[in-house]
Formats: structure tokens, C-alpha cells, sequence
């Protein structure tokens, strides 16, 4: 799989995630476009994940104070899930997480999710939450 990414929303990375996001969320999960699309794209950097140069997972990095980064809305297409994507691109987010001066990487995870970030490393630190009428739970990443 190819990672690219792109800051912001002038980009066609960001229109790619854009669709994953839109299909997931919205078409797949039901969830309100007005809360999906929070108005916030052009002050973060968009990763997307490409199998055979089509666009299967996506996540976006939002930049903390305190030297942390919390990665947020990551989705993969329907017909791409279990091929490992999702987990290789967040890998890659925590590998450049790494080259910088991020001390912890933070999600919301989708409480359906939570084995699959605990796989990679992320611990739960908060209770469970209600985000666009699914249940979430904070988790962290802490870089050594």
C-alpha cells in the first residue's frame, strides 16, 4: 500500500479522504454530514492509504499542544476492510509521530474498534463517551 499525505484541503489527498469519509460515515454509519464535515479539514494534515492507486483508508492528524498529536476520523472502504490498511497507515502516523518531537499520539475510538487500536499499542484512558450517537473511548499511544 502507498501512504500519502497532504496538509490541508487544496489537495487531491484530501478529496480522497473526503469520499472514504463520506461513504463511511455518512452513506455507511448514518452520521450527520454537518458533524462529519466539522469545518476543520484545512488546519490538518490528511493521510491516505492507496491499494493498486484507488483510495481505501484514511485517517487526519490534528496537532496538540504538549508535543501530541490525536488522530482522528479513520475509515476504510467497505470492500477494502481486513486487508490490514487501516492498521498500516496508523502505523505510519506513529512512525512520523516519531521522527518529530510527539511525545503521545490520542484517538477517540469507536468503542467497536477499541482491540483493533489496542493491537497497535494504544491503551484506553477514558470512560465511555457519546460522539454523533456512537459510543467512543479516549486511548493513547505513549512514544518512548
Amino acid at each position: 500500500m502507498e501512504i500519502r499525505m497532504a496538509w490541508g484541503k487544496l489537495n487531491p489527498v484530501y478529496q480522497d479522504a473526503l469520499q472514504i469519509r463520506k461513504d463511511v460515515f455518512i452513506a455507511e454509519q448514518g452520521i450527520d454530514p454537518q458533524l462529519e464535515l466539522d469545518g476543520t479539514d484545512e488546519d490538518k494534515m490528511h493521510y491516505v492509504g492507496y491499494e493498486d492507486d484507488q483510495p481505501v483508508t484514511t485517517a487526519r492528524i490534528d496537532m496538540l499542544a504538549g508535543n501530541r498529536v490525536k488522530i482522528q476520523r479513520v475509515a476504510t472502504e467497505k470492500d477494502a476492510r481486513h486487508h490490514g490498511y487501516a492498521g498500516e497507515l496508523i502505523k505510519q502516523i506513529i512512525q512520523d509521530a516519531k521522527k518529530s518531537d510527539v511525545t503521545r499520539v490520542e484517538l477517540d475510538a469507536q468503542q467497536t474498534a477499541l482491540e483493533f487500536y489496542q493491537e497497535l499499542g494504544f491503551t484506553v484512558i477514558g470512560d465511555v463517551f457519546e460522539e454523533a450517537g456512537i459510543p467512543h473511548r479516549t486511548m493513547r499511544y505513549t512514544i518512548a
